[in-house]
Formats: C-alpha cells, structure tokens, sequence
C-alpha cells in the first residue's frame, strides 16, 4: 500500500446497524493513524451476515475483522492444513477448539481497546507502547486483510476491474465462490479480467479480491479413465474424481540440461508413418489438414495402439461439439483405452476462456505423469486452430492491437510455451517424456497460413492429409512429399528402419513417373515396373482405421513390398495377398515374429525364412487364382 496517499473513500461495513456514527468515525480516525492515511470521507453500510465486527475498505484493499471472515478461515484452516493425514481427532478437536476460544476472544477484546481506549493511544511510555503493540498484534491476527476491486462494466465474457493495484498476469480472480476469473489486461488504471465460466453474478459494481493464485487441476492416477473440462471438474456422470492433488495449468517448460536425445519410437500402428514420419517419445509431431482429411482418426489409433505399451495419454478436444466429444470417449472405451486416457473437453459452446486454458490444464495433468510418475505420456491437442481462434477472440475483446489475420502479436508464444513443454526427460529426472500431437486445421490446403506456419516452425516434423488422396480411397490419406519428421531413424527400430529406407524414395520415384506417364502412350519396361511398384506400395499403405498392425508386421509387409515380391499382384489382390501371409506366418510360424519383436533386429536369418515362405505361399496363390496361372506360364 502507498502510505501517506489520498483517496476518496473509506467504506466501514457493519454487523450491526445499531452502531453510533461517533463509534464508526472513531474507528476510521484511528485505523487511519495506524496505516498513516490521510484525506478520507467514511461511508457506512450495514451486512448482518458478518455475525460480529466489521470489514473496511480502503484503498483497493479489503480488511476483514467480522466474526464470519474468522469462521472462514478456521474452515479454510481445517480444508487445507489438516487434510486427511489427522490420526488423534481428539487432540485436534480439543487443540481446533482452544485455538478458535482464543482467536475470538482476542479478536472480541483486541478491537474494543484498539479503537476506544484514549489512554492506549495518547501515551508515550514503554509500558503503554508494549501494550499497544502486543493489541496490534492480536488484531492483525484476528484479521484478513485481502486486495479488492470493483467491477465497472461486464460484457461479452470479459470484466473490466479496477483496484487490483498490485494484481499480477494470469493470477485467479475471485467473484464469489463459484465465478471466477483470470486477470490478462494489466492497465494503469484498470484490469482486464476474463471469465471461466458463465458467471451471472458478476454484474458492475460487484467487488472481487486477488486470490495470489493461477488457475490449477486436480492431476494423478484418479483421472484415468475421466472425462473433464478445463477446470478439472467430471462430466462423465462418474462421481467425484479421487485425487488431492493439483497443479498450476502454466509452468516452465524443462531446460535443455533436463532433457535427453530421443531415441525410443512411439509407435502408432499406422504403418504410413512409423516407416516413413517416425515418431519418438518426447517429440512434437503436427498433424495437419483440411477438414474431414482423417486427423483424428490418426490420434485415436496412436492412443487405441498404446495399449500395453506402458503409455498414458490425454486426449484435449477444443472447440468441437459435444457429440463429437462423447464419440470419441465411447470409441477409446470401446477399445478398452479409456483405462489410461483422460479426457480433457472444452466444447464449441463453452466459453472461450475455458477453450483457452483447456490444452494447458492437458499438459498440466500430463506433466504429473511424466515429472512425479515418470511415466511416458501421450497428449493430442484436437486442435490448436480453434485454440488460436478462442484466443483471438479474447484478445479482441480485450483491445488488444489485432495483427496478422486478427490475431494477437503473441499467439506464436502461445503455442510455443506450449508444445516446449513436450521432452523426454534426462535419467537424473526420472526418464519420463510426453509426446505431442497437436492437430491444426487448413483452409483449402494451405499449408502456409499464419498458424500453420507457426506451429510447423515449433514442432520436429508434420504428418500432412491431402484431401484429393483422401477422397480417391488413399487412406491415411499422407502426403509423403510434404510429411516429415525431424527426429527421423533415431525414433525407429533397426528392423523398420532397415525396410523403410527405400520405401519412400520407391514412392516418389514413382510419383514423378506417373506425372510424366500422363503424356505418353508407349512406355519401356523400367518405367511401367517403377510405376506398378508405386502402385503396389500405396496399396499395401492403405490401412482401415482401427486396424492397427504392429511392428513386425510392418517390417514383415514392408519386407515384401521394397524387394519386388508383390509385383506380380494387381493393384486390387496386393492388400489380401499380404493380410492371408502375415495371418499364416503368425499361426505356422510366430517364432519369427516373435524373433523380430524382441530383438528389433531383421537379420539375414530371418529374411531367409521369410523368403522360403513368400514363395510356398505365392505358388498356392497363384495355383488358387487362373489368372495368375496364365501370367506365370
């Protein structure tokens, strides 16, 4: 508080309307003296509902000395400091009790003498100075002194607030006990406050306080299998969530020294990208494309596939209906995959406030697993356009100068403090990671927007979905120019990395051959096999969703493919030649896979094998099928 300053009002708010207006304008004069304030008119009001004592406001700041301020903080006491750990709940009732005694009656005796006794203040000896601190004293104690505001106009989601002097960004606002806000605009004379949810009490002149707090989640084992909003409440109709927990939504990201190479795949089950965009534990991995291109289908196989593998994932929905929502909770539990999934929902009709903090409150809760579990943690962001879009809205809103497309000068540090958050942690730390997967959606392809540029620059690579492959049948519909992934081989296998390597340039060879194809008629021999290999390696690329192979399938499948073994096939039997091989294998042979799976490797043994029985198998298919008879003769 700025001592010596002038202002305009003190307000004193009473328990009792009986009280003289002397008794009030002592009480003034002297708390005055003790702050050392100057230059005030006093304004009265009556609140029954402080049982005793009275609560002054001056200066943006709230000091409560009401018998209802003490009974909220015994409670608030009892709710925080004792928690569940208490064992002698006789000692502590008998210590509550002594403890309440003495704070009341303090509290009872300290103001009385404080403010009525003229001896206590106009004498100067030590005894008489003794005295009078040891009153202050019990009178700090028996009181609450909190920052306050007052709210001057509400609209659109959005409160302008002023009296929060030495509010701080992003800190919790407290309307009442169930509205509350996040102070964003720090103005000189004013605070820009946005709302978290519906608050219809927050209406002008209402007053609110600083809590000194940000918005934090409840985290831990008990969201497993939950679905909740931004703010960690359940809306899965489950009952409350069991966990004592909480952690702020925002936190440093961990610095490079914390961190450690990444060099363990994540695997996804979608055979297109664990050989060609690889991704590993701890990496940022975009996802993007148009509408309706397959990008959530891609994040609900990877987090369908993690089944077993000792991985936990948060799925973030933002800005999507609420059916979409509720479709995507009955899928994962229909694949027993809710059972390490949490389900972090801020819906289209939510506000955007709570749209804004949801991905953070994701991250949050995976940062427990990885930090304190040292778990490795899954996390989609679905999806971070509409994350911009809420974002811009409140910006706008705010009056904050619009950029670019509208948008805030800050939204690229919006999603880099962020997705920075995504490591893999150092074995000091525990060796946990999360894996990002944010999704961004184009508009007509465009690839070079603002926000796809954005995160494209924050991320190790992009998985991009054509809408023209899509729409012909290729399913996941990859385009395999533009995707990449910058942590590359680190995050495969020796045995996928092995048949990977010439899968991708086989693919773009072929590409260029069927663009200069379209010109002319007669085409030599190397041309049509280059072009008949890229159509047999998209073929055995196409995968059904929910069909997720494993590894030494797609090694076992990929092995074919790149050595000219499916050739032979057309474009419509190469699917179920390899599907009928890979079911025979496992039955007649599951050594091999076994083999492949364990050590990771492909070695010369193995391909041998593979090899004996590709072809026991290609001279019964072709024996089952004339038309290959008649092309082998």
């Amino acid at each position: 508080m700025n001592n010596n300053s002038a202002f305009e009002v003190m307000k004193i708010v009473t328990a009792s309307s009986d009280m003289p207006p002397e008794k009030v304008a002592l009480i003034a004069r002297r708390f005055a003296e003790h702050l050392h304030i100057q230059g005030y008119t006093i304004e009265q009001e009556t609140d029954t509902s402080l049982i005793g004592g009275y609560v002054i406001y001056a200066q943006g700041t709230k000091y409560d000395y009401s018998v209802r301020g003490q009974l909220s903080r015994i409670a608030r006491h009892l709710k925080t400091d004792r928690g569940d750990e208490s064992n002698s709940d006789l000692d502590d009732a008998s210590e509550i009790h002594r403890s309440l005694t003495e704070s009341l009656s303090d509290f009872k005796e300290s103001p009385a003498m404080l403010f009525d006794s003229d001896e206590l203040w106009e004498g100067d000896s030590s005894e008489q100075e003794a005295k009078r601190e040891k009153i202050l004293t019990d009178f700090a104690k028996a009181s609450e002194v909190e920052q306050v505001g007052k709210v001057l106009s509400v609209a659109d989601g959005v409160a302008k607030v002023s009296g929060l002097e030495n509010c701080m960004a992003s800190e919790l606002i407290m309307f009442s006990e169930t509205s509350f806000g996040i102070a964003m605009n720090l103005e000189k004379d004013e605070v820009g406050v946005v709302l978290l949810n519906e608050c219809r009490d927050v209406v002008e002149g209402v007053m609110c306080h600083r809590t000194g707090l940000t918005v934090s989640v409840p985290v831990g084992r008990g969201m497993l299998g939950r679905v909740i909003d931004p703010l960690g409440n359940p809306i899965d109709g489950k009952g409350i969530i069991r966990t004592t927990n909480r952690r702020p939504i925002e936190t440093p990201a961990p610095n490079i020294v914390a961190r450690s190479p990444i060099c363990e795949p994540l695997q996804t089950g979608i055979t297109a990208i664990d050989a060609m965009t690889p991704i590993g534990r701890g990496q940022r991995e975009l996802i993007i494309g148009d509408r309706q291109t397959g990008k959530t289908a891609i994040a609900l196989d990877t987090i369908i596939n993690q089944r077993g593998k000792n991985v936990l994932c948060v799925y973030v929905a933002i800005g999507q209906k609420m059916s979409n929502i509720v479709s995507v909770a009955k899928t994962l539990e229909q694949y027993n995959a809710m059972e390490y999934t949490v389900i972090v929902a801020a819906s289209a009709s939510q506000p955007a406030s709570l749209q804004y903090i949801a991905p953070y409150a994701g991250c949050a809760i995976a940062e427990e697993f990885m930090y304190n579990d040292h778990e490795d943690v899954l996390i989609v962001y679905d999806d971070l356009s509409k994350h911009a879009q809420a974002y811009r809205a409140i910006s706008l809103l705010l009056r904050r100068p619009p950029g670019r497309e509208a948008y805030p000068g800050d939204v690229f540090y919006l999603h880099s403090r962020l997705l920075e958050r995504s490591a893999k942690l150092s074995d000091e730390l525990g060796g946990g990671s999360i894996t990002a997967l944010p999704i961004i959606e184009t508009l007509s392809g465009d690839i070079s927007a603002y926000i796809p540029t954005n995160v494209i620059s924050i991320t190790d690579g992009q998985i991009y979905l054509e809408s023209e492959l899509f729409f012909s049948g290729q399913r996941p519909a990859i385009n395999v120019g533009l995707s990449v992934s910058r942590v590359g081989g680190a995050a495969q296998t020796k045995a996928m990395k092995k048949v990977a390597g010439p899968l991708r340039i086989s693919l773009a060879q072929a590409r260029e051959m069927a663009a200069f194809a379209q010109f002319g008629s007669d085409l030599d021999p190397n041309t049509q096999k280059q072009l008949k290999r890229g159509v047999i390696l998209n073929e055995i690329l196409k995968q059904e969703q929910f069909h997720a192979m494993q590894m030494d399938e797609q090694v076992v499948m990929l092995y074919l493919a790149t050595n000219e073994k499916l050739t032979f096939l057309d474009k419509e039997d190469a699917k179920p030649y390899v599907t009928e091989f890979l079911q025979r294998v496992s039955v007649l042979h599951p050594e091999i896979m076994s083999k492949i799976t364990e050590t990771r490797v492909l070695d010369d043994e193995t391909k041998q094998k593979i090899d004996e029985l590709e072809e026991e198998y290609h001279m019964m298919f072709v024996a089952e099928h004339k038309e290959y008879q008649h092309r082998e003769a």
